[in-house]
């Protein structure tokens, strides 16, 4: 689920905070990188809980709509297309969300469960719903991408619902996008043939990527004064206080990459510091920061400095 790309981007964001607080503990520093990026998966399981709780919610609905003393013959024969939605179903009997959600306390839904009446609401107002409650039969298909469909179009963009994630954990805002694609893409492979014991994605692909995590932030803050001479050396017309910390942040760990990773190809290495310049940092950063970088991988290919193995990595 984790992308190289955005344990770049927590690595950065934990090098500005420990710049911002001048704080030296390398390994109290990593602890919070890892503890920061395993937050990501709470998310990823209050965000699957919250698909669960709706279901609830509706059938809870429907439960007491039959006990009215005025109930109509709709409300004592309800259509329950929705809270037997087989993918909802399989959801709620998970073993890997509910033990998630027991063992680190995620209950999110049961205190502040005005959200789920919310996007219960706008689920039960909206034409897609209409059209699939429109027949009491369906398929697994149907209920797969009726489900899909509810989470990309009606949960995930929800101004309050983005509201509440930020308030709860300001990192999660930038976690939001992969876990909610994550989500999808889970969903996707849902079979009708799987149980209660389905297994979840996880939230790094490979052990690989979690070294890269820990790699990346120790040699880059362990060469600091390195790298940062490197910078100062190829701009002669920039005073060092005039270039934004995490642009500094941002060009340390991309020449980290050039120098201490042999298997990250350079344009690999150059595209993606710059992707997350464009969206984390000024408008006019990610010019400066390619300039720089274009300039320092010439270089190092030049003076045989470029620690590349394998064709086309250079």
């Amino acid at each position: 689920m984790l992308s190289r790309r955005h344990i770049r981007v927590k690595v950065m964001q934990s090098l500005y905070a420990m710049e911002q607080t001048q704080s030296e503990n390398l390994d109290k520093e990593e602890k919070f990188l890892l503890f920061s990026i395993e937050q990501m998966y709470d998310l990823f399981l209050i965000n699957l809980q919250l698909l669960i709780e709706i279901r609830n919610h509706a059938a809870d609905f429907l439960e007491r709509s039959q006990k009215k003393y005025l109930a109509t013959s709709e409300d004592k024969d309800p259509n329950e297309k929705f809270i037997n939605n087989q993918v909802l179903l399989l959801l709620k009997k998970n073993e890997e969300i509910k033990g998630g959600v027991e063992k680190k306390n995620l209950n999110y839904w049961h205190l502040d469960d005005e959200y789920v009446k919310i996007l219960w609401t706008a689920i039960k107002e909206s034409e897609l719903y209409a059209s699939y409650m429109s027949t009491q039969t369906t398929t697994f298909k149907e209920d797969k991408d009726f489900v899909i469909a509810v989470f990309k179009e009606i949960i995930a963009p929800n101004d309050k619902l983005y509201e509440y994630i930020e308030d709860k954990r300001l990192t999660w805002v930038d976690d939001l996008p992969i876990v909610n694609t994550g989500i999808i893409k889970m969903i996707k492979k849902i079979k009708a043939g799987h149980t209660e014991t389905m297994a979840l994605p996880q939230l790094y692909k490979d052990i690989d990527d979690k070294q890269f995590a820990k790699d990346i932030f120790r040699k880059t803050i362990l060469n600091d004064t390195i790298f940062s001479k490197e910078i100062e050396g190829r701009t002669p017309n920039w005073d060092k206080d005039r270039i934004a910390e995490l642009d500094k942040a941002i060009i340390k760990m991309a020449i980290c990459e050039f120098q201490k990773f042999p298997s990250i190809p350079v344009k690999v290495t150059i595209n993606e510091y710059l992707e997350i310049a464009k969206e984390y940092s000024t408008p006019k950063s990610s010019i400066f920061i390619n300039g720089i970088l274009d300039k320092i991988s010439k270089e190092y290919q030049k003076n045989g400095s470029l620690n590349k193995v394998g064709r086309g990595l250079m």
